[in-house]
């Protein structure tokens, strides 16, 4: 799996059960109307709970030299969800779900429909809210190594 390549994001969710914000490269679009996209969680993080019971979340692509908040995510180093949040700029768009200010895209959503398989969670959102960045050169994440185009 390390051999699939993949745009990084940090998928964000803050509600009555919490604020909560991890590192993935899987998600995708799953349709264009109505406008879905869907992320994989890893099941085993009960932590990742959050996402389904705050009904809501943003996929947050990450631009080219996002490395540190990408690692700040992925639990790798230790931080806390504050600490994680503090790495970047925060907003809202349309949910209440944490949005960064400068990613490269933002697809603010509502959770549609969850799918268990194996060792993950995929969640179906129906995007509320869009916005664009000005970067063109996306992160993305390959043979366990950030990569740009």
């Amino acid at each position: 799996m390390s051999r699939f390549a993949g745009a990084v994001h940090v998928v964000t969710t803050s509600g009555d059960a919490g604020m909560r914000g991890t590192t993935v490269i899987a998600a995708c679009s799953a349709s264009d109307d109505p406008p879905t996209v869907l992320v994989c969680l890893n099941r085993g993080k009960a932590e990742n709970d959050l996402f389904m019971q705050n009904g809501v979340f943003a996929l947050n692509t990450l631009a080219a030299g996002s490395q540190e908040l990408a690692n700040g995510f992925s639990g790798l180093t230790g931080l806390t969800q504050p600490q994680r949040f503090a790495l970047g700029r925060w907003d809202t768009i349309a949910t209440g779900a944490p949005t960064l200010v400068d990613a490269a895209a933002v697809f603010d959503c509502e959770v549609e429909t969850t799918f268990d398989h194996a060792t993950h969670r995929i969640l179906f959102g129906r995007v509320r809210g869009v916005r664009i960045g000005e970067s063109l050169d996306p992160l993305l994440y390959y043979n366990r190594q950030y990569r740009v185009f």
